[in-house]
């Protein structure tokens, strides 16, 4: 091969690459946020954050089977070495409640999502943020905000697992 062979196949690389390339950044940019442990967040918080995007599956709770909203909140808090009731409404009446304004990263949250007071639970993070197994229309485990309309409109309390230091 001569030199100007080498140029042109160098330049033709260039014209195929750059818009891969360009892809993959604007791909990086617009992905969703994930947070990741910061100063603040529980160790709880930290371990339902890494089990973002397993699927949801009504009645499980392992990473292997995918996890409702309370298998989810069950097995984040089992690795911890706090055992917690298996269902939503046995969660929210076992679980001393605890002000809105008193919420921290660990804290359990709970809504009324289909007409009872404790239908849905999720893990609060930090920041207005909390993690859950929402519903299998969303199909995933993820980080939704209570600022959402939806999720205040549906907010029914907040508890604290015994053994759990909030604020971690």
């Amino acid at each position: 091969m001569n030199t100007t062979t080498i140029k042109n196949n160098g330049c033709l690389v260039i014209r195929l690459l750059l818009p891969v390339v360009i892809i993959s950044l604007y791909g990086c940019a617009s992905a969703p946020k994930i947070q990741s442990a910061g100063h603040g967040q529980s160790p709880v918080a930290t371990y339902a954050l890494s089990l973002q995007g397993i699927p949801y599956r009504y009645g499980k709770d392992s990473p292997e089977e995918g996890f409702d909203c309370s298998g989810f909140v069950t097995h984040v808090y089992q690795k911890q070495g706090i055992n917690l009731p298996r269902t939503v409404s046995e969660m929210a009446q076992y679980l001393p409640q605890i002000p809105k304004n008193d919420v921290h990263s660990g804290d359990l949250v709970f809504f009324n999502t289909n007409g009872t007071s404790f239908s849905h639970v999720g893990i609060y993070l930090n920041d207005g943020q909390f993690v859950h197994a929402p519903s299998q229309r969303t199909g995933r485990v993820l980080v939704s905000s209570l600022k959402n309309q939806y999720w205040q409109k549906h907010y029914s309390g907040a508890r604290r697992p015994k053994g759990l230091n909030a604020g971690m």
